[in-house]
This record gives C-alpha cells, structure tokens and sequence, in this order.
C-alpha cells in the first residue's frame, strides 16, 4: 500500500512539470489582461522549453517586433522558418521583419511568397504595404544575388561591431568572404573592424583589394577618406577628396554614405548637398542620419535645417543632447581656445604621461571635437586606462559620481580645481598652457597620495600663485587670495601643501 502511495505521488510530481506549452497559454492569460512584461517573460521561458515549437517562438518574435527590437525577432523568426517554411504566418512575418532590419530582397521575397499561398489571407493587405514600401526604396535593394543568408552573417557582424566585439565581427567576416569572395560588403565592414582594433595596413589593404577587383566602390572610397582623416594624412586624404567631389551618386545608401563622409572630413557644403537631397525625397533617417545633416547644414549656413534635423536626432537619440553642432559657435565655444583643438588634445591622449593624459581626458568634457575623438578606435581606448584615467573620461562623459563615496567626493573636488581655473581665464591659451600642466603633474601625484583637495577654490589660487612665481611674474599672494576669494593665510596653507607633491620638491 505505502510503495502504491509513493508510486501515485511520483505520478503527480511528474504531471505538474511545467512545459512550453504550459507556459504559452500562461502567456496568452496574461496578454489578455494586459500584463505584457508577464507575457514577456512566460514566453521566454516558453520558448526555453520548447525550442523547436514554431508557434511558440512566432509568438516570441511578434513581441520582440512590436518592442522594435528586430534583431532579437529577426533572430526567432528565422529559426521558425527553418523548422516550419511552409506555415504563411511565419513567412508574412519574415517579409516584415526583414523589411525592419533592411533586408529589402527577403521582405520582397517573403510578402510574395505569403501571397501565393494566401492571396485572401489575414495578412494579405499588410503583405501588400510591404511590396508597395519595397517598390518606393526599390534603389536601395539589395544586390539580387547576395542570399538572405548573407546579409544575415554580414548583419551579426555589424551588431557585434556596434556592441565593441570586433574580433567576433572580423571572424563573422572573414568567414563569409571565403564562402562569397566577391561580397564587397563585407570587405568593407572587415577593413573597418580591423581599423577599429588597429590594424589599419590591414584595413588599407582591403579596401585597396576592393577598388582593384570592383572599380569605382564608393564605401571603400569612403572608408579610405576616413583612414587618411584621422590619420592626418594630408596627400592622401586630397587625392581621395579630390575623386569624392566628382561622384554623382544616385541610391540613397551611396549619398548617405557620402554625405556622413564629407561631414565627417569638414566639407559641408558638399555633404550638405547631398544629406538634404535625401531628405527632400521622403527619405526618413536614422539618428547618425540627422547628426550629420544637422551639423552639413550649420556649417554651410543652413540654421532652420541644422536645428530641425537635430530635433529629429533627439528624438530617436536623446543623449546627443548638449552637442549641438550650434554650441561651437556660442559664449560656451571659444573656437580660437585649445580646448577645441583636436590635434592639441590628441597629441594629449597619446603622451607616455599619465599627467598630459589625464589633462587630455580632462578637455574632452566640453570641446567641440568629443564626439569624434570618442569615437576614434584608438585615442581613447578604456580597457588601456588606468584607474585615475578613467576616473577623469568617465567625469568628461558626464558620469554620475557618488558624493557620499570619500574617493569619488575627492576627485570631484580634484577635476574642480582645473574648472575654477578655465573659468578664472576664460578660454585656455598657449599662454596658461604650463599652469595647467603644472596642475595636473601636481594632481597626479595628489591622487596617488590619497590627497582630499578640501578647498579646491584655494587649491586653483595656489596652483596659480605658484605657476606666475616660476615664470617671473609679479604677483603677490594678497592679490590673488583677492582673486579666488580666499584669505591670504588659507592661500598660504594650500600653497605649502600642494608644493609637496611637486617632483623633487624636497630639493
């Protein structure tokens, strides 16, 4: 009788097992009453359980799409398709998303597909709309011949490169140019991997293989436009302008790109030229989209457009807020002032000094060339940084820091003393130059101490005391404790104690 028990709770035990399915219909209930991060997370776990289930995972990807998360869905739906190509609800839906993820071939392919097989079909009109959408972008289609299968790989590698893993983008790459050795594509977006982790002759070299094996190729054009910019060299970077400026290019994928490219080298007028032109044609952009437009149209003196393209950037990307193209033009941009000199801030972030780094880092905070120095796959590079660099990068990437926290407080109170001395000058001149690297050696040295900077207010009057003393001037310590606001006495105890951390100060 107990072994009958124990065989009939064994029996219950196992019934009450949750399954996929169990965990649909749990997600079905709790769409129907409108708790959909529930349904969110029941099928996840749905899809967990049952992972060959085509339904089940269609209905995970319909909620990814409708969070516009394509990728994700893309993903799924692909997955569904493989198990299931002849269900009509999987292939509408894989004309859909490919149409998001801008696989304009395959949503071509799939809303044709779905209707023939469903002409009256639920989905019918909507299938519709996405071959009249396909027809209106019909110039920016895909080459015919390229396999969804390509654009797939060709798409994770683009992902893993926007998420920083280019190394897996450059495996993704290289293993699709040997199965497809003519997708130009995908040379190209390998010359930018191995750009962005340093291999720039490797970079070069590609591109190079692309212009000889496919003429003409304006991505790799423009992708060489680029290396030349940042590598700051001038005879190459003329040779190439000089062929960009003749091109006439017709889809809007080649005068997007274009455009980016001669916003990004500072030929507006032209990137200008060709950005509106987009525009002017229905064309709805993505937020790099608009940041460039944005900044063509400012500096070629079209103000309304520049600040009505940034609207719309802020939209889709509300942290570009505060780098409006406009701000290097008012009070807060001194365009004659070093810190809004890329090279001066550049030959900074490469210095073997931890001191000219940390001021480097410093500047980025308010010039008109963060974005682009950021950007830059070698200038600033964290997993290089040591911790006082990072420290100063994240303060210049508007990082919030813990007050409460006695470390974070005191460097807050450290990077204050440079920003009471830029506000005391105005702009930083060749002429202030030294004070600010003598500052910032002495800052150095501070940190490593565990220095609090308590008066940062007094620290600066000191820091300023000190450097017109070594350069001859005449100052007294009354007139610049009247300066900083500071009485004489407190100027002088932060004078002692900064001077400490100057090197070989004890001789």
């Amino acid at each position: 009788m107990e072994k009958k028990r124990q065989n009939e709770t064994q029996s219950n035990i196992v019934s009450f097992i949750p399954t996929g399915d169990y965990y649909y219909k749990k997600s079905i209930q709790a769409m129907n009453s409108g708790q959909m991060n529930k349904a969110y997370k029941y099928l996840q776990r749905a899809v967990d359980l049952s992972p060959d289930d085509p339904m089940i995972i269609l209905q995970l990807a319909i909620v990814e799409l409708e969070g516009q998360r394509f990728e994700e869905a893309y993903d799924l739906l692909r997955h569904a398709y493989q198990i299931d190509p002849d269900n009509p609800e999987i292939i509408f839906y894989m004309a859909e998303v490919s149409g998001c993820v801008g696989i304009m071939h395959d949503a071509k392919r799939f809303a044709e597909e779905y209707l023939r097989l469903e002409p009256e079909g639920a989905y019918a009109d909507e299938a519709a709309e996405i071959l009249e959408f396909v027809a209106f972008e019909q110039d920016d289609l895909e080459d015919p011949e390229e396999s969804g299968e390509d654009l797939y790989r060709q798409e994770q590698a683009r992902r893993c490169m926007e998420k920083g893993d280019f190394p897996e983008a450059i495996t993704i790459l290289e293993d699709l140019i040997e199965d497809r050795p003519a997708f130009w594509s995908a040379y190209n977006n390998l010359a930018l991997a191995y750009f962005y982790v340093g291999e720039e002759e490797q970079a070069k070299a590609l591109l190079h293989t692309v212009l000889r094996e496919n003429k003409g190729n304006l991505h790799a054009l423009c992708n060489l436009t680029v290396i030349a910019y940042y590598e700051k060299n001038e005879e190459d970077l003329q040779e190439l302008l000089n062929i960009l400026v003749k091109i006439q290019p017709y889809t809007w994928e080649h005068r997007y790109k274009l455009g980016a490219t001669l916003a990004l080298i500072g030929q507006y007028e032209l990137a200008y030229k060709w950005l509106r032109s987009m525009q002017k044609r229905g064309y709805v952009g993505d937020a790099g989209f608009y940041f460039w437009l944005s900044h063509a149209a400012y500096f070629s003196g079209h103000e309304e457009v520049s600040k009505s393209a940034w609207d719309q950037l802020l939209e889709l990307d509300p942290d570009k807020e505060g780098f409006e193209p406009w701000r290097q033009q008012e009070n807060e941009f001194a365009l004659d002032a070093l810190e809004h000199d890329r090279d001066f801030i550049v030959e900074k972030l490469e210095s073997t000094y931890t001191s000219e780094r940390i001021f480097g880092l410093f500047l980025l905070k308010g010039t008109a060339h963060k974005q682009e120095i950021i950007a830059h796959p070698k200038l600033v590079n964290v997993e290089q940084l040591d911790t006082f660099e990072k420290l100063f990068l994240a303060y210049s990437l508007g990082h919030e820091f813990d007050k409460k926290n006695k470390v974070e407080a005191s460097f807050l109170r450290a990077v204050n003393v440079p920003e009471i001395l830029l506000e005391q000058y105005g702009k930083l001149s060749s002429l202030i130059v030294p004070m600010f690297q003598m500052w910032f050696v002495l800052c150095e040295q501070a940190l490593i101490q565990n220095y609090r900077f308590t008066n940062p207010t007094a620290i600066a009057g000191a820091n300023d005391y000190l450097f017109r003393s070594s350069q001859m001037l005449k100052v007294t310590k009354k007139e610049i404790a009247q300066q900083y606001g500071v009485s004489v006495s407190t100027l002088s105890k932060y004078i002692d104690e900064i001077l400490t951390f100057l090197p070989n100060s004890h001789n």
